[in-house]
């Protein structure tokens, strides 16, 4: 397992972070996540870092903008 550290830029509110986590939980390989609007930043546990494609273009679908 892998922790990774991304940052969103675009989130505004709690609305924001509950599409986000509502994304997150259906990626297969994300075993845990930790979303902060204040910091922008999203904490994600995955198997394998090839999962990470798929969180930063599902995160980006959303219409938000993903960075290390």
């Amino acid at each position: 397992m892998k922790d990774i550290v991304l940052n969103i830029e675009g989130m505004k509110c709690e609305g924001c972070v509950n599409r986000i986590k509502n994304v997150l939980s259906m990626v297969k390989g994300v075993q845990s996540y930790d979303v902060s609007l204040e910091d922008k930043r999203l904490l994600v546990s995955v198997k394998n870092e090839k999962v990470l494609g798929e969180v930063t273009r599902k995160i980006e679908a959303l219409g938000f903008k993903v960075f290390k």
